[in-house]
């Protein structure tokens, strides 16, 4: 085992490079799709939209009939969204409705605004080019092209894109199976009485919740004892039926922390101290499947609750999403400028828990101590500060929000 410190990079790298995406493909209905794994590229089988239509109500004229503003044409038909109307007449206009194709023989339409209502007819206030207000057949999806890439994650827009070319059900990759169970004989359930010298177990409820806004389908194993046999038999139990085993807890080198003997009687362990602040301690290994299955990996988060929120968030987020097959899977960093100053940096580089404040600038919380789980939920991001990097008030800091890190 490497007990020097390594670059979070290279740790990150290491990761992604270990994930092997699933295979299997379910094909659900588009309406049941949202947050899985597009599995095929999608290719339109039609224009969208299928005819140039109108993009205002108004009336669809010929240019050629308009010699000025003010010219008083007869209104030959109506044709509303979802109707075809016939060859304009020359000389004519069409009443006209947003969504509605243009007939043939119109080459424009007038906005209702710029128009006056005259018995039978229409008299035309403003003087139209060639395709005002028309939107082009095939202007948003050209039939044959792709829409929708296999790898991306499906959100609701793209399922509305997906529907918008006809696509009822679509391949997505099965969901990443994954067990869950925490360490530590001090960790009791809310609900249960806390014993002097015993903790709530938060992690159990923020990694599955993490894990479960991602897509996967999670197996919650509870706490395990801090006992050998007992977190062997944990790991085999979850190895026969799983992709990824999670546990928080048990990493560091306690003599009652049991998780790396464990794993490594079970399978295989890498075990990193990382140069990042705060989650120094990650195990990486897998566990073998005692029935001779694939077996699963194993992803071992430090036990802070603080701890182990950050490198799930930074590390083992971006392995369960290259797991379920998707290819983007690193979060951007926004430049923004610093409202405080940081002027006791760490060696290792940091993961700051902070927030965009009313004036733009990010604002830090006070207190950045691996066991304050209440700045993560002041937070709305972490600002990632490089190894002995001072921050001053005005200078300009990577900053990560929550929306690239928790979904």
């Amino acid at each position: 085992m490497n007990t020097s410190l390594r670059p979070f990079e290279e740790v990150r790298d290491a990761l992604l490079a270990a994930a092997e995406p699933v295979t299997a493909i379910d094909t659900v209905p588009t309406s049941a799709a949202l947050g899985r794994v597009l599995a095929a590229d999608q290719v339109s089988g039609l224009n969208v939209p299928p005819l140039d239509n109108s993009h205002m109500d108004g009336y669809a004229v010929n240019t050629a009939d308009l010699p000025a503003a003010g010219t008083r044409l007869v209104i030959g038909q109506r044709i509303p969204a979802g109707s075809v109307g016939h060859t304009l007449v020359r000389g004519t206009a069409a009443r006209i409705f947003t969504g509605a194709p243009i007939p043939a023989g119109a080459d424009a339409v007038v906005m209702q605004e710029l128009c006056a209502a005259d018995g039978d007819g229409v008299v035309i206030n403003h003087l139209p080019k060639p395709g005002e207000w028309v939107r082009r057949a095939g202007e948003d999806i050209a039939q044959g092209s792709t829409v929708l890439s296999a790898g991306v994650r499906l959100n609701p827009q793209m399922l509305g894109l997906a529907a918008s070319v006809g696509c009822a059900t679509l391949p997505v990759l099965r969901r990443l199976r994954v067990a869950l169970f925490s360490t530590g004989d001090e960790l009791v359930m809310p609900g249960e009485p806390l014993p002097p010298g015993a903790i709530y177990n938060s992690n159990r409820y923020v990694l599955r919740g993490l894990l479960e806004a991602l897509g996967c389908e999670v197996s919650d194993l509870g706490i395990v004892p801090d006992k050998l046999d007992a977190t062997r038999a944990a790991l085999r139990e979850a190895a026969s039926h799983h992709d990824l085993i999670v546990t928080s807890g048990g990493v560091s080198m306690g003599e009652e922390d049991h998780i790396k003997p464990a794993v490594t009687a079970e399978g295989r362990l890498d075990s990193w101290l990382i140069a990042m602040k705060p989650g120094k301690p990650v195990a990486y290994g897998h566990v073998n499947d005692p029935a001779g299955g694939a077996g699963a990996a194993f992803i071992g988060l430090p036990g802070n609750p603080v701890s182990s929120f950050v490198t799930f968030i930074l590390l083992v987020r971006p392995f369960v999403l290259r797991a379920q097959g998707v290819k983007d899977c690193l979060p951007e960093a926004i430049p923004l400028e610093a409202a405080f100053d940081w002027p006791k940096p760490d060696r290792r580089r940091e993961f700051l828990r902070a927030r965009l404040g009313t004036d733009g600038r990010v604002e830090l919380y006070p207190n950045q101590g691996p066991g304050v789980l209440t700045s993560t939920v002041w937070a709305d991001g972490l600002i990632d500060n490089p190894s002995g990097q001072v921050i001053k008030a005005g200078d300009r800091v990577r900053f990560i929000p929550y929306s690239e890190l928790l979904s």
